[in-house]
């Protein structure tokens, strides 16, 4: 598929991770910058972090995500180089393949998670991790969210305007995208992932 084919917005896109060390910070600046307050989504015990999401509306969001204050665990269990990080970065990205099983021989084996939310609900999916070989966020994780309702649905809602990256080696992804039926407009260059929003001022852009 050429680049000026591929759609701006990812198809089968679920959510997009947008990581920081500072997360009351960062979801303080998201709401300067696009006049969107991002919902309280809740905590991953097993992972010491907790996030904020915002809606795209439909079946797709944005979940910020950061260390969470009150973690029981060390630092090798924060997930999208958390423990590292030392500013906000969109870090990676998750679709939701037709069938995640089949789609998984193409990523990494499928493994469960869950978290509850601020009222107490528990919410359970099936994740993927991407192959070893390609694990700078270019390359999306899968995610199926079974019989549980989307978190999509419900956080307050803005504009995704559209979702892009760039690859040292673009070739090497476009295929493993098609194979789980997803695609992403890819430039040659440093490994990073691009979101534009539409705010209250105008096109926000996160890297």
């Amino acid at each position: 598929m050429g680049e000026t084919e591929t759609p701006a917005i990812p198809p089968r896109l679920d959510h997009v991770v947008i990581a920081t060390p500072t997360l009351d910070e960062t979801v303080a600046e998201f709401t300067a910058r696009t006049g969107v307050r991002p919902a309280a989504g809740g905590a991953h015990p097993d992972r010491g972090t907790r996030n904020y999401l915002v809606s795209f509306g439909g079946d797709s969001y944005l979940e910020i995500i950061g260390p969470d204050p009150a973690r029981t665990v060390g630092d090798d269990a924060l997930t999208f180089g958390l423990a590292a990080l030392r500013e906000p970065r969109v870090a990676a990205w998750a679709v939701h393949p037709a069938d995640i099983d089949e789609a998984t021989a193409h990523i990494g084996p499928v493994g469960p998670g869950q978290r509850r939310t601020t009222t107490g609900e528990l919410l359970e999916w099936r994740l993927s991790e991407p192959p070893n070989g390609l694990p700078d966020g270019v390359v999306p994780f899968l995610i199926d969210w079974g019989t549980t309702t989307s978190p999509a649905v419900g956080p307050p809602e803005v504009e995704l305007v559209s979702f892009t990256g760039s690859h040292p080696d673009p070739g090497r992804v476009r295929p493993v995208l098609t194979a789980i039926g997803t695609s992403l407009r890819l430039a040659a260059g440093p490994a990073g992932l691009v979101l534009t929003l539409s705010g209250e001022h105008g096109l926000v852009e996160f890297r």
